[in-house]
């Protein structure tokens, strides 16, 4: 078989929407396939069984997501001193020493509560408020996202 004859099949397999042909005699195998992996086809080249990939499922209804949230018994006016950055929680300056801070101890805007470590980089982060700590929401050495809440304080 020679280069004219397979550009001829190549050619009845467009015509035909022919995704695959195989051949086989003596001394001689050739597999043709149109489509598939191996990129350099134009849309057109695709066969017609091959479909979009299924969308995905929408995501869960809203009152999934809230029945998962525990009701919160603490004041709604308490204040929340957020994560300045993506890193790693820690309560205290070594893990012998004791925490910045516990629930019941007054903070003022100066004062240390917690590090963020980013990148091997310890970030003391302050509290920026006044207050009564009232809630500790994330755990010692726990990873936490810009943004994320870490203590509640209740304004003073």
């Amino acid at each position: 078989m020679d280069l004219k004859d397979i550009k001829a099949i190549v050619d009845l397999m467009k015509k035909n929407s022919i995704s695959e042909f195989e051949l086989e005699k003596e001394e001689f195998k050739i597999k043709l396939k149109r489509g598939l992996a191996g990129g350099g086809h134009s849309l057109e080249d695709q066969p017609s069984l091959y479909q979009a990939p299924p969308q995905p499922l929408p995501a869960p209804a809203p009152q999934i997501a809230s029945a998962a949230e525990p009701p919160s018994t603490k004041n709604s006016t308490d204040l929340e001193i957020t994560s300045p950055m993506i890193g790693s929680f820690y309560a205290s300056p070594s893990p012998d020493s004791p925490a910045y801070v516990q629930v019941g101890d007054k903070v003022g805007p100066e004062t240390v509560v917690c590090i963020v470590e980013a990148m091997k980089v310890m970030n003391e982060i302050k509290a920026e408020v006044s207050g009564v700590i009232s809630e500790i929401l994330v755990d010692n050495a726990k990873p936490v996202e810009f943004g994320q809440a870490l203590f509640k304080v209740r304004p003073q």
